[in-house]
């Protein structure tokens, strides 16, 4: 499994925006992510400016959200709802869809989801549960 470093990420994330913004060829997954950053214009001052930010740091108490982690949990939603996994995942993105009359803010509301069973599996020392997961997912 590919495991980038911080860096490499927020790389990534960069590379992408910058590949977009100067009219560049771009490789499916950095045209998506290029997507998901224009969908956030929040977000584009901090990624117009890379040297700035890439070693910016969010502090996690949950009063500023972290641009480089929300990208990435609607990188990682758009895998999972690609290749189908975790079972059932499809499922509730399209309720969620539905629920929300957004495909992004279906997206969003997965993402408490998501976090909190990363959350559950860090402070039980256990791999992630897709239990934990689905079963958020259903409560939205």
């Amino acid at each position: 499994m590919f495991q980038p470093t911080r860096d490499e990420a927020r790389l990534f994330l960069f590379e992408s925006w910058r590949k977009r913004r100067a009219g560049e060829l771009l490789s499916p997954l950095e045209d998506l992510t290029a997507q998901l950053i224009d969908k956030h214009p929040e977000y584009h001052a901090l990624f117009n400016d890379p040297e700035r930010n890439q070693d910016k740091d969010f502090a996690p108490d949950g009063n500023v959200v972290n641009p480089f982690l929300h990208l990435m949990m609607h990188l990682t939603i758009e895998e999972q709802i690609s290749i189908g996994q975790p079972h059932g995942i499809r499922e509730q993105f399209a309720r969620l869809t539905q629920k929300y009359e957004s495909e992004h803010e279906a997206q969003h509301a997965m993402m408490d989801c998501l976090g909190e069973m990363i959350w559950q599996a860090q402070r039980n020392k256990t791999a992630p549960d897709a239990a934990v997961y689905l079963n958020c997912l259903g409560q939205q």
